[in-house]
Order: C-alpha cells, then structure tokens, then sequence
C-alpha cells in the first residue's frame, strides 16, 4: 500500500494513559472496603461536591421547571429519536422456538438486564446527548431499573439540562457523582441498594479504566477512550466542509484524533491550511482543545486509490468515520471497521452525535474490529432454553452417554443412563464403555 502522510500524530491515546490504571485501582479498593463513606470523601475532593447524592424527582422538577421551552422540545426531539430508532433494534432481534427432532424443542427469550448503571459526563462540555442515548435505549430494552450519574456542575449539581434529558430519557434513580466514584457506587449498589449489571457511557480515562477493571463484575457496553474522527476524500469533496468536519470533532478533548484519509493531495492540502483557521475562531475552551487535539494526533494521509483507502480506514478501525467520496454505495458494501458510518456530505458526526437516532457511543481504539456500539442489544441476554419429550429425549440421551465416555465423564454418561433406565425399561441400548480411570 502506498501511503503518503502529510502530517503525522506526535501522540497516541495511550501514550496518555499515564497512571490512570494505579489511580483507578487505588480508588476501587478504598470503595470496596469503605462503600459510601469513601465515595462520599471522594465526591467532596475531586468534585467539591458534599450534597445530596441521591437527586430526587422533586429537585429534579424544580432545578429544570425554568429551562427555556425550546431547548426542552429540542431535548424531546432528539430523545425521541433515540427511542424511535433503538425499540426499531429491539424488534429486529426475536424470541424462538425449534423442533430440533421430534420431541426436542430449543428456544431463545430475550430478557433484559434488571439494573443498568447509566454514566453522563459533565466537564468541559454539558453532554445533554450522552444522557437521553444511554438511558433512553436503556429503557427501550425493558430494563425495569435505570440509575444514571453526572457530575456536580459548577458546584450546583448536576447541571440542569442534563438532568432535563435524564428526565426526559426515563431514568428510574439520579445520582450527583462522577468520576471513578460514580462507577463504583453504580457497580456496588451504593446510595440505591441496586447493583448495575451492565454500565454504560462515555467517560473520561479514569471512568474507561473504572469500566474496564470492573468488566466481569458487571458488564460494560464498549472499552472506550478519548473520541475519534476519520473523513474518507476524493476530490469531489468539499475542503471546507472537511475541514470544519475535523474541527468539530477534535474539540471533543485534548487527546480527541481527527484523521484525514484522501486520494487528492490538493484536498488535503487545503484542508491543512482551513483547519488551524477554523480552530483559531473557536471559543477559548474548545479552541484549546481542539488545537493540542490536532497538533499532537491529527493526521492527514494520501492514496492512490480509493482501494488503498478503504484498507487504510479499516486498519485506523475508527469511531467515526465519514465518506465525502463519489460512489457512496461502494463505500457501504467496503467499509468493515468502524463505530459508525457517515455517509455524504449531508451527513455530518455532529447530527449522529446528537439528533439521528443511531446511538453516539461507540468502540474506540480500535475496538470496532471486534465491536459494535450502545444498542438495545447490549442490555438484552439471549437466553435459550429446552424442553423434550421422553421418547424425543432418547437419541439425545445415547448421543450424549457415548460421547460423555469417549471424552472421559462418566458422571455425564450416568445423568444420561438414568434418564434412559427410567423412560425405557427393559430396553437394551449402546452407552458406551464405561470409564475406568
């Protein structure tokens, strides 16, 4: 593959890990041994935070009763959608039943998780999304308990608007914690006395790694870390477009790539001069994060061909990628690894991000290979399971008895003999040699 970078990342994500993984693990112990004593102690340190944890339906009201009526139906909106598009997922996957062989019935139900920890972060930015795309789809699923946690914002609580999409989305319990304490506390039943058997949502790296050394305890929806963005080009593109496309998205954070993958030097070029322009007329917070994320891990790299780029897009195995290219239906049928697809110029990361429908939490760090994103499956457990008859059992039974004996379980063989002495007395049948040693 021939590949030319025209500006190459100086960092990678992990390159920034640092010490999160002894932090974090230092952090779980002392809740583990100390519950709600040590994420009390911890709300107040690192988020000076020492009231209620536990946010009831009544604050809930009178903290988001003057929000601008706009901004709640704008919230309404895209909740809705949210919901519209995951009970769509819910109803594409189906409970079953099959007649294996007369008398051998094998089926599948679909049963929700019974708790689900939600996590909503509020830092730099007030992520309204990442509340109603959690729980909303949550919810969807039949989850009966939804527990939803966000930072204290500004020392005042959550922050108002958050708490209106938590609202809005159907949350069951709202907790004021954040960080590495409010994926403890969810995981542990704190404050709720209802464990999470699955969290989900986004974080910053110590909440991924809070995720992560839980994961086994609890499940978690993907191994998550800063936000990612890859735009596929030709040059039918429009430079502009590109441009403020990446800029959208490195303003995620600091450590946020945005790649640029292109047949057209000329694009590229382009869009390499328009971005640090368009990052300089950003507000302060997000121009600051916006530039380190395109100084330290943007990348801009050329193909000769459109063949070339798609293996290159799918070795980068992107959170979100776009394709501003002709021919988007070939692009579709190649493309296999990312988190989400953006397909047209029409089509932009910031309207999956917030209003689509499809869910904005998805693999990063290459987790897409192997991963899907948040989606009503990730709170579903496909359970099988089967009934027979007895003379439906019989072959079953023999099947299993010899093959226990040739693997060397005899007390397998027998759960099977028994079965056959009691259905069918008198009847003689090939069980096998029985094992002896």
């Amino acid at each position: 593959m021939t590949v030319t970078y025209l500006k190459k990342a100086a960092k990678t994500p992990e390159s920034e890990s640092g010490n999160a993984r002894a932090v974090v693990e230092e952090m779980l112990a002392r809740i583990e041994a100390q519950g709600e004593e040590a994420v009390r102690f911890y709300a107040q340190e690192l988020d000076k935070w020492s009231g209620p944890i536990v946010v009831t339906p009544e604050a809930v009201d009178q903290r988001t009763r003057d929000l601008a009526p706009a901004l709640k139906r704008d919230i309404e909106f895209a909740t809705d959608r949210v919901r519209r598009f995951a009970l769509a997922q819910r109803d594409s996957v189906r409970e079953f039943s099959i007649e294996m062989s007369p008398g051998v019935i094998a089926g599948q139900r679909l049963v929700p998780v019974n708790v689900a920890g939600c996590y909503v972060p509020t830092g730099r930015y007030a992520h309204i999304a990442s509340a109603y795309m959690s729980i909303a789809t949550a919810k969807a699923a039949g989850v009966e308990t939804v527990v939803a946690c966000s930072t204290p914002y500004q020392g005042q609580g959550i922050h108002p608007y958050v708490l209106y999409a938590m609202k809005v989305a159907g949350a069951d319990i709202i907790m004021t914690l954040g960080g590495v304490q409010a994926v403890a506390a969810m995981a542990n039943g704190l404050f709720t006395g209802k464990p999470a058997d699955i969290i989900v949502g986004p974080g910053n790296k110590y909440v991924a790694e809070a995720k992560r050394m839980l994961f086994g305890k609890i499940g978690i929806d993907v191994f998550a870390g800063p936000s990612e963005v890859a735009i596929i080009a030709d040059d039918t593109a429009d430079a502009e477009i590109v441009a403020t496309d990446i800029v959208a998205q490195v303003e995620h954070g600091h450590e946020s790539p945005g790649w640029l993958l292109t047949t057209s030097r000329r694009l590229a070029e382009q869009v390499m001069a328009r971005v640090p322009l368009l990052l300089d007329s950003l507000p302060p917070t997000a121009r600051a994060a916006g530039q380190a994320a395109w100084r330290d891990y943007g990348e801009v790299a050329v193909c000769s061909t459109r063949e070339e780029l798609a293996a290159l897009s799918d070795r980068y195995c992107c959170e979100h990628l776009q394709v501003q290219a002709a021919d988007l239906d070939w692009w579709l049928s190649r493309l296999t690894n990312y988190g989400s697809l953006f397909l047209g110029e029409e089509t932009t990361v910031a309207f999956g991000d917030k209003a689509t429908g499809p869910n904005h939490i998805l693999p990063t760090k290459s987790a897409a290979r192997y991963s899907a994103g948040l989606s009503v499956h990730k709170f579903l457990k496909p359970l099988s399971w089967q009934r027979m008859t007895r003379e439906g059992s019989c072959d079953i039974a023999l099947a299993t008895a010899r093959i226990s004996r040739m693997e060397g379980m005899e007390a397998h063989a027998r759960s099977a003999d028994v079965r056959l002495d009691k259905f069918f007395p008198g009847r003689a049948f090939d069980k096998g040699a029985p094992v002896t040693v």
